[in-house]
């Protein structure tokens, strides 16, 4: 487990200025001042983007004056991304901690905010009470990347056990998040685009650096491990980036998160799971300063051991990617019936993969409440020879994304 920040970004040099991004969107279809208001749950890939546009204003006496809108070069692919979760059901015996939440003015508790905040509207009161407006311990981002190179996006999952030691493993899910998206913000998809016109000296001072989603991961958990409000932890991971010059996704997954490419109706690639045993997912994780206390059943993995994946997508394919409360309930088939019927109603690409991941997390949240039905998580607990019933009652994200190709 590395202790220090990789050679790769002592190498690197960091933005000197950054630009506020207006109402100019070359990476997506639609300008941030007529996009689609954001449902129940669920966020947009354009509210993000404005998230991150406005986080990078620069400082200035006259703060409300906007630096000039940054033009990207045309690239063919865009790429059309949604979110949506749900914490797990009360159950009336939830576990506390004595952790406290990021503090609301720290930066990690002012970005997570703003990644959960929306109005929740009548959808809510339709799902029901118990419909936690958190994402329990799951947490996620969604990040364009360095003038409009690509898109960044990734889930992870904190494991309970902690709880049983007084530690909340939403903090590390959540921190490894923040730092996931503060690296990708900052780094191009691919390789640096360098004009060919300009002078060497021009040239080198092209900022920023490639990132791939292993990369990424090392230098995320970094992040955490120097995070002093996070005392301990763990936590899944899978983290993709999708290339607006190549139409290519990488991927590094480490654990039972994972996701899933559709094409034309079929699941053409389904990321493997990482366990030590049934139910204990390889995971990253950070040890308490105190050598002198011990922690039962402590897995410590690297973000070496992630799987890694590369693959160039096509026009009309579907990235689903989601942590284990959704594939530990949901079969890949009803995954396809889903985006598949949805994809089929008269909606914008934006809608579409919104309804796609709303409905997704509809479906698995039914499930895991439903103790009559077979699931997956029964399935495989019965391949080594334990019992179980039903669904599996879990914290729930999905990211969707659709990709498009254009002239």
């Amino acid at each position: 487990m590395p202790t220090r920040l990789p050679k790769e970004l002592t190498m690197t040099r960091l933005a000197s200025k950054r630009h506020c991004l207006r109402t100019h969107n070359a990476f997506h279809s639609f300008s941030l001042d007529n996009r689609l208001l954001p449902s129940s749950r669920s966020q947009s890939l354009s509210y993000y983007r404005q998230l991150s546009a406005c986080s990078s204003r620069k400082s200035s006496n006259h703060s409300d004056i906007l630096m000039p809108s940054p033009v990207y070069p045309h690239r063919p692919y865009t790429f059309h991304i949604a979110t949506s979760w749900a914490g797990k059901p009360s159950t009336g015996d939830d576990r506390v901690t004595d952790d406290q939440p990021f503090p609301p003015e720290s930066p990690i508790g002012r970005w997570r905010e703003e990644m959960l905040d929306r109005d929740i509207g009548l959808k809510k009161k339709r799902r029901g009470k118990d419909w936690v407006q958190d994402a329990g311990e799951d947490f996620f981002y969604v990040q364009e990347m360095r003038n409009g190179s690509g898109a960044a996006f990734g889930l992870a999952d904190g494991v309970g056990g902690w709880i049983e030691n007084g530690i909340n493993p939403a903090l590390f899910s959540q921190s490894l998040m923040y730092h996931a998206h503060r690296y990708s913000r900052n780094a191009w998809a691919g390789e640096p685009e360098i004009d060919p016109t300009l002078d060497y000296e021009e040239r080198e001072q092209v900022e920023g650096w490639e990132l791939t989603p292993y990369h990424c991961l090392d230098l995320a958990l970094g992040g955490v491990l120097r995070e002093r409000y996070v005392q301990a932890g763990s936590s899944t991971a899978c983290l993709l980036t999708l290339n607006s010059s190549s139409g290519l996704l990488r991927s590094a997954n480490l654990g039972d998160s994972g996701y899933s490419i559709i094409r034309s109706s079929n699941v053409i690639y389904k990321e493997k799971v990482q366990t030590h045993f049934f139910n204990c997912p390889k995971q990253l994780t950070k040890l308490p300063a105190n050598p002198g206390r011990k922690f039962a059943r402590v897995c410590i993995d690297s973000p070496k051991e992630a799987n890694t994946h590369s693959i160039n997508l096509r026009d009309g394919d579907l990235v689903v990617a989601y942590t284990d409360g959704f594939s530990d309930n949901v079969f890949p088939s009803e995954m396809l019936s889903i985006c598949s019927l949805v994809g089929r109603k008269d909606a914008t690409e934006d809608e579409q993969v919104q309804s796609m991941a709303d409905n997704l997390i509809l479906y698995a949240r039914q499930c895991m409440m439903d103790r009559q039905r077979i699931s997956p998580f029964e399935r495989e607990a019965a391949r080594e020879g334990m019992f179980f019933r039903g669904g599996k009652i879990d914290d729930v994200t999905v990211v969707v994304a659709l990709v498009r190709e254009t002239s």
